[in-house]
């Protein structure tokens, strides 16, 4: 199993990524869109080297149990 990071250009030519497991299913994706490739696999590449130290913060508290 795994996964593989795809930059692609969008229907108003911006170039995005996005990370797709091998189902198909996209995992995450970058919010912005650059109107350069090179851009794209630089904010990758950024997004790579802080995804190894980031701790994963929870926000919100689960709803609580329905009694029923």
């Amino acid at each position: 199993m795994g996964a593989k990071i795809e930059v692609y250009c969008d229907r108003s030519g911006e170039h995005r990524w996005r990370l797709v497991h091998d189902n198909g299913n996209v995992i995450a994706d970058g919010s912005e869109g650059y109107s350069r490739r090179r851009d794209t696999v630089r904010a990758v590449e950024r997004a790579r080297k802080h995804m190894a130290d980031a701790k994963v913060e929870i926000v919100t508290e689960e709803p609580p149990e329905d009694p029923r």
